[in-house]
């Protein structure tokens, strides 16, 4: 197995545990950080080992941040219908 996919289940992993963990702000504090750090991620697999491998990795990302995605699919929706 390659770094980045290595990086890119380790970032996996991390985000269930901080998911386990109790939080005041409802995890967006977390998501924000997950977001930082997981948008070099998918780009290092990309860049490694194609686009086909890099969205597979942004669909497994996106699942797990699912909320922050429908939140901008509404703010883009919003901003564009009016």
């Amino acid at each position: 197995m390659s770094f980045p996919l290595i990086l890119a289940a380790l970032w996996a992993v991390v985000a269930n545990v901080l998911a386990m963990t109790p939080s005041k702000d409802h995890h967006w504090r977390n998501a924000y950080m997950l977001i930082a750090i997981g948008i070099p991620i998918v780009g290092y697999v990309t860049w490694l080992h194609g686009p086909w491998l890099g969205l597979l990795v942004m669909a497994g990302g996106v699942s797990v941040l699912r909320w922050p995605v429908i939140y901008l699919g509404r703010w883009i929706k919003r901003r564009t219908l009016r």
